[in-house]
Order: C-alpha cells, then sequence, then structure tokens
C-alpha cells in the first residue's frame, strides 16, 4: 500500500473517510497472502507478480498504467531489428526536386528524420502531410503518407488535430517553412 505515513494502517492523514484503519489493516493482510500465493505459482517461470493497491486524497489528479510486454529470445530480437532497418523508399511523388527541397526544410526544422519519418506528434504529421501535399500537388495524400510512414487513419489524426488550439500555431510554423 502507497500511503505517506508507511506501513501503519491506524495513522491515514484524512487520506480516506470511507474506510477505517482495521479494514485497511485486512485488506493489506489478504493482499500480501495473495502476493505469498501468487510468488510460489511463478517460481518455476522466474517471475514474480504484485498487487498494489494506491490511495489516493478527495480531489487528487492521478494516472495508473499497467502494462506488460513479452520478448521470446534471439531469433524475434533479430527479426525486430530486420523490420526497423528496412523502411519504406520514397515514392515518386515525393522524390521530386520540388519535394527534396520541402523534405530539406522539413529536416531542418526537426520535424523528420534522415529517413524522412516524423519526429513530431501523429496529429502534427498529419498537419504537416497535409501541407506537403497541397504545395506538391499530391492528390491521394493520405494513401501516399500512411505508405511512407507506415500509419493509418491519417486522415482521423488530421480532423482531430484541427480541434486542437495548439495545432493553429503548428499550421502556421507549417505555412512560413514552406514558403
Amino acid at each position: 500500500m502507497n500511503r505517506k505515513d508507511g506501513d501503519d494502517p491506524n495513522h491515514l492523514e484524512g487520506s480516506c473517510d470511507l474506510l477505517n484503519a482495521e479494514v485497511l489493516k485486512r485488506i493489506k493482510e489478504l493482499l500480501e497472502s495473495l502476493h505469498l500465493i501468487e510468488k510460489d505459482k511463478m517460481k518455476d517461470v522466474k517471475k514474480e507478480k504484485g498487487i498494489e493497491i494506491n490511495i489516493y486524497e478527495k480531489g487528487s489528479w492521478h494516472v495508473d498504467n499497467v502494462e506488460s510486454q513479452n520478448f521470446y529470445g534471439e531469433k524475434w530480437m533479430e527479426q525486430l531489428k530486420e523490420e526497423k532497418t528496412t523502411l519504406p523508399a520514397l515514392p515518386d511523388v515525393l522524390s521530386t526536386e520540388e519535394a527534396m527541397a520541402v523534405w530539406e526544410k522539413v529536416k531542418m526544422a526537426g520535424y523528420v528524420n534522415d529517413n524522412y519519418q516524423p519526429q513530431i506528434s501523429r496529429t502534427q504529421s498529419a498537419l504537416l502531410a497535409n501541407a506537403m501535399a497541397e504545395r506538391l500537388g499530391i492528390r491521394e495524400k493520405w494513401k501516399v503518407f500512411e505508405a511512407l510512414w507506415n500509419r493509418k487513419n491519417m486522415y482521423r489524426d488530421y480532423y482531430k488535430a484541427l480541434n486542437l488550439l495548439q495545432s493553429l500555431d503548428f499550421q502556421d510554423e507549417i505555412k512560413r517553412l514552406l514558403r
């Protein structure tokens, strides 16, 4: 249990009006016994799992996140390395002389890396793709940029970006940059 006062369940500092110290003490004991049971089950697999309860004050802001990621040996890692190093080639509409001048500008601004992959958020990338497509006269902009950047549904990112206030400033930056 995570509390400001350590492990003393009788000392709550107003963090919870609904549960008294005895209930919290009993919950802690149950969790510890569950942890021991889980630990015994997982000894063969050499994994330890824990259960954690966070108690927050009323009105506090918090974000809890649970994630797990599994890696399965060196063969999988080699395959992952190959996938990362194999980048799609620039399509013809994005490799013209005019397009290369645009790419140079957006690279210098830090929007894309040397492999023409975006270094900005999904919504900003969609705004950039739209502006570049307009400047270069690309009709199927989403198809072209989705293939290059290995993304799906960029049009959704674009419309989401239009609803964000910060997008206006970014669009102005892009307009200045692509002049």
